[in-house]
């Protein structure tokens, strides 16, 4: 299997979370609303935009259409999460078990954030269908190495 398969697959596996993450904003939006900072109107709002955000951006790796864009603004959109939604929850409360939870939220959205950069920093080819042989990608390799 090669490195563009191998890439495609994992690219896919992070759109179905990101497709679920967004069907739970829409199906569940009570419980979503409560963690929406308090300095931004609109409350529930934001829950519906973020499920948006979560299906396009799914949608944009699996299309293969714009994932460049759409995994920067996916990563800062995880980022912001981390730094005005689970940071503070966690430094805020003296629950050991939610202190717990939020440190996994945090740490979760943290290595989506992670892996959406890595997305974008490979996002080359726009293209739905990409043809290149196995030398080919090899020889990419290759050159790689040499400029490091």
């Amino acid at each position: 299997m090669n490195q563009h398969m191998i890439s495609r697959i994992a690219i896919f596996l992070l759109s179905f979370v990101m497709i679920f993450f967004g069907i739970q904003h829409f199906v569940h939006p009570q419980n979503m609303v409560t963690r929406v900072p308090d300095f931004l109107p609109g409350g529930i709002t934001w829950v519906y935009i973020v499920g948006v955000a979560f299906i396009l951006a799914a949608i944009s790796f699996m299309t293969n259409i714009l994932v460049r864009t759409a995994a920067y603004l996916l990563a800062l959109m995880l980022l912001v999460f981390v730094f005005t939604i689970h940071l503070p929850q966690y430094l805020d409360t003296a629950d050991n078990d939610y202190k717990q939870a939020t440190m996994v939220n945090l740490l979760k959205d943290l290595a989506l954030a992670a892996f959406a950069l890595y997305i974008a920093s490979n996002a080359r080819h726009q293209k739905v269908l990409e043809e290149t042989s196995w030398e080919e990608e090899e020889k990419e390799m290759a050159g790689r190495a040499e400029m490091a």
